[in-house]
């Protein structure tokens, strides 16, 4: 059943919205899957904080326009999916990545991050991205190392100065 223009108008709105927040997006045709694969790969996305959408290409075209993504729209060809992350740029990319390890169907047409379009082959790349709790862990660590290497090195001093004394000891203890 077709959509009627305020239907197309409120799907537009809509997808334009998280376009506007969104971090990156993933372009995917879906041909071939099974109603119970997109069911499965729909709640993989929701649980990950995807926002994912099987829209029409006129649409999708129009809903990116004058968004960061709008570089991606000359790739939406045939039925296409796409896949917005919202929480962190590369959780898109997984929820694509580990279902296409379980579906040949799902082909990649499209990965855009900041503006730039990158091709399917860029998926795993993007999808091996840090979370921001693992890139804040490893901003503390390399903030914090300094630190503990000035420890370090402190705490070499008078553990030094106790291995000679010992050995000084443990010399004098033998030549008596």
């Amino acid at each position: 059943m077709p959509l009627t223009l305020d239907e197309k108008k409120a799907v537009v709105a809509e997808v334009a919205d998280v376009a506007g927040s969104a971090h990156s997006a993933i372009a995917a045709e879906y041909r071939g899957l099974t109603v119970h694969q997109m069911t499965q790969l729909r709640t993989n996305a929701r649980d990950a904080g995807v926002y994912l959408r099987v829209v029409k290409n006129t649409l999708a075209r129009r809903a990116v326009e004058g968004t960061e993504f709008e570089c991606m729209s000359d790739r939406f060809v045939g039925p296409i999916m796409l896949a917005f992350s919202r929480e962190d740029p590369a959780s898109a990319a997984r929820v694509i990545k580990d279902f296409a390890k379980t579906s040949d169907k799902v082909v990649v047409r499209a990965v855009a991050v900041g503006g730039q379009v990158f091709g399917p082959q860029e998926l795993e790349r993007v999808a091996s991205l840090p979370t921001r709790d693992e890139a804040l862990s490893q901003l503390a660590a390399t903030f914090r190392a300094p630190v503990d290497k000035l420890a370090r090195t402190l705490n070499e001093v008078p553990g030094k100065l106790v291995r000679t004394v010992e050995a000084v000891r443990m010399q004098k203890a033998g030549e008596a």
